[in-house]
């Protein structure tokens, strides 16, 4: 491994899983505000600073986000839109980042969720109409330069996500609770 990376002391938080925040916070809905993580760099590692963290992070809907990432692991590599399992109160949808979501739903839904409820797959319809990757963010900020509105990369919002990550760093530092409306970014 060469680079600047590889001699940070959070490589993982710092550099990679702000991406990861941007995407938990578009799903969710909300803004973030409390945050606990532990990093630590595994055995075997090629970075010598912490390359995997658990972090676990409080919205103001009342969701709860766990984030488990790990930026040097050997086998089974993620995707860059990383792999998430969304638990629902009716049912779970898993993404691995590359192909088609999938979702389950439980049946009935008027009967509390148990073990033994069944489940009905369900169809997650793609919804991207543009280009994908870089191509479809350079498309978006010309669209939104065009039309005069709010692009959704914008720093007035995305600093809520920086939060995140410069809250997660130093939960991991302190051990304790991040508040990260104190940062001045939550609500």
């Amino acid at each position: 491994m060469e680079g600047f990376r590889k001699t940070m002391a959070s490589p993982l938080l710092l550099d990679m899983a702000i991406h990861t925040f941007d995407q938990a916070r578009f799903l969710i809905g909300g803004d973030p505000i409390s945050v606990r993580c532990h990093e630590f760099n595994p055995q075997g590692s090629w970075y010598e600073g912490n390359a995997a963290a658990t972090c676990t992070f409080e919205f103001d809907n009342g969701v709860v986000f766990s984030y488990r990432g790990c930026w040097c692991a050997k086998g089974f590599p993620t995707s860059w839109e990383s792999s998430w399992r969304v638990v629902c109160t009716r049912g779970t949808v898993l993404w691995d980042g590359k192909g088609s979501p999938q979702a389950q739903v439980a049946i009935p839904f008027d009967q509390p969720v148990d073990l033994t409820t069944e489940v009905a797959p369900v169809e997650v319809p793609a919804t991207s109409a543009g280009r994908e990757g870089h191509e479809g963010c350079l498309d978006a900020l010309f669209a939104s330069l065009r039309s005069g509105r709010t692009p959704e990369t914008d720093c007035r919002d995305n600093i809520k996500s920086l939060a995140m990550v410069f809250g997660a760093i130093e939960s991991a530092r302190s051990g304790q609770v991040v508040d990260l409306r104190a940062l001045g970014v939550g609500t």
